[in-house]
């Protein structure tokens, strides 16, 4: 049900309101004729609840992947109240986000966003502060090392630790996903705090614990309801967890930005954190006021990218390794090619250009797995006509990822598991424009290059040491791929056996 962690005591409050809203609200959905403007097509909503029947919350981007069969590439939807503005398929989502950068390039600070960051960070926020905000991690994160040489060494390292925590289980069969994560979490952990984390570290248990629950009860029903009605917060038991767990993660972030104030040392800066603390020494001791570089925006931009930096690159490895077991035929020709191409040596990034079929299947496990279905959502800067429709400034904008990485026009199989996508006929690796799990734009992940760098030497090392299978008693059909929906699409729980090679 639609209300279903809703008290029942709550019910006739509800029906009181609803009614009480309902003539307030209905002018929310008359169509614009002024100017004879023509506004993209869609659903008929109804007064309040808008196409809120009309969708599956539970899986809203397949949803409105089968709307655009109907209404087009350009079409609106109504959630409760909001007006949502949807982008589908390649050509459409690529030409907004690039050829039309700016007018569609500020987010939408829905209310459960604005509940993480208050109007700080990077991810959810819009104008000077996201731009010195992003400016600044970009260029911090490069000079330790992003994408480059630096970073390569230190995933490298995590990769010894990953394969040992994986021959600890003897071939038997477990649950990778928390060490996976693990893994992952310690990458930008280098980056955000200057030290990695021991496995077996409480801390970086809870840290991430709590980041994998937000991140499933952002994407939950209830909480797309809460966007649409946020009166409803009190009532609502999933966004009460989701609360608890921001005020939690809040509260150790802290603990580590003061643990390293405590021992900064401008000349000599170990992490994002010492940089950024540096910075605002530096500015106040000016006498600059005014500045974005305050407590708030270092606090929630260290937490933007811890989650960002952890879940996605675990999610993807989780999802390869499900493949490989899945597909025993296509994990054998990865591990041919990596025995004949590096051996038993440690795998390096410059090995990819002589790994092409390593690098389609990598390329298609982000593709088939469609880890952020809808993108973080955008908004309309300015009044914009794209593609015929008048788009008023301020529109909420869904780019609609899935309707990308699985345009038939694109993709000759793209509802199959299918590493040709990405190879010639000569089976050499080949770009396409259609890859676009990290977005686009201005808003293109700035972490890119970094997870890019992450999935391809974590993935080898695991296939150049292990044989993944299904636990016995299982067969490769019964590994399902049916995704576990939250705000990001991951693997539902399963267990694989990691059989060493040696």
């Amino acid at each position: 049900m639609m209300f279903e962690d809703l008290p029942s005591s709550t019910s006739l409050f509800l029906f009181g309101t609803t009614v009480a809203l309902l003539v307030l609200h209905v002018l929310h959905f008359r169509v614009d004729t002024k100017g004879n403007r023509r506004e993209p097509p869609g659903p008929k909503p109804l007064p309040l609840l808008g196409n809120l029947l009309q969708v599956d919350l539970k899986r809203l981007d397949a949803s409105l992947f089968d709307l655009a069969k109907k209404y087009g590439p350009v079409f609106t939807v109504y959630l409760g109240p909001k007006k949502v503005v949807v982008l589908a398929g390649y050509k459409t989502v690529k030409t907004a986000l690039v050829n039309y950068a700016e007018e569609f390039g500020d987010r939408e600070v829905m209310p459960v966003f604005y509940d993480f960051n208050k109007g700080h960070g990077i991810l959810f926020t819009n104008g000077d502060i996201w731009k010195e905000m992003r400016r600044f991690a970009l260029s911090t994160l490069r000079d330790f090392g992003m994408g480059r040489r630096t970073s390569e060494e230190a995933i490298i390292e995590e990769c010894h630790h990953l394969v040992e925590e994986f021959e600890q289980h003897k071939g038997e069969a477990f649950n990778n996903r928390r060490t996976v994560s693990y893994a992952s979490s310690n990458v930008i952990s280098a980056l955000m705090f200057g030290k990695r984390f021991d496995y077996k570290d409480p801390e970086i248990h809870s840290l991430l614990e709590r980041d994998t629950e937000s991140i499933r009860l952002t994407g939950s029903a209830s909480i797309l309801i809460y966007n649409a009605f946020p009166w409803l917060g009190p009532c609502l038991k999933n966004w009460r967890a989701l609360m608890k767990n921001v005020e939690d993660s809040v509260a150790e972030t802290k603990r580590i930005i003061a643990d390293l104030k405590e021992t900064l040392n401008p000349d000599m800066c170990r992490c994002f954190i010492d940089v950024f603390l540096s910075r605002k020494q530096r500015l106040e001791e000016s006498g600059i006021k005014d500045s974005h570089f305050h407590d708030d925006n270092l606090l929630y931009s260290v937490a933007n990218l811890f989650a960002a930096g952890s879940d996605t690159i675990a999610i993807s490895l989780h999802w390869s390794l499900l493949l490989m077991a899945k597909y025993p035929l296509i994990q054998d020709k990865v591990h041919e090619e990596l025995r004949r191409v590096v051996g038993s040596r440690q795998i390096r990034v410059t090995d990819r250009k002589d790994l092409p079929y390593t690098d389609a299947v990598i390329h298609e496990t982000q593709r088939l797995a469609n880890i952020v279905p809808m993108a973080i959502p955008h908004k309309t800067s300015r009044d914009v006509t794209f593609q015929g429709c008048f788009i008023e400034k301020g529109t909420t904008v869904f780019p609609l990822l899935t309707s990308v990485l699985y345009d038939e026009s694109r993709w000759e199989s793209p509802h199959t598991f299918n590493p040709s996508h990405f190879l010639d006929k000569e089976g050499r690796f080949v770009k396409r424009d259609a890859f676009m799990p990290f977005s686009a734009g201005r808003r293109v992940c700035l972490g890119e290059s970094l997870a890019r760098m992450e999935l391809f030497l974590f993935f080898t090392s695991l296939l150049q040491h292990f044989r993944f299978t299904p636990p016995p008693g299982v067969t490769e059909d019964e590994l399902s791929l049916t995704p576990f929906v939250g705000f990001t699409l991951s693997p539902l729980p399963h267990e694989l056996c990691a059989v060493s090679r040696q």
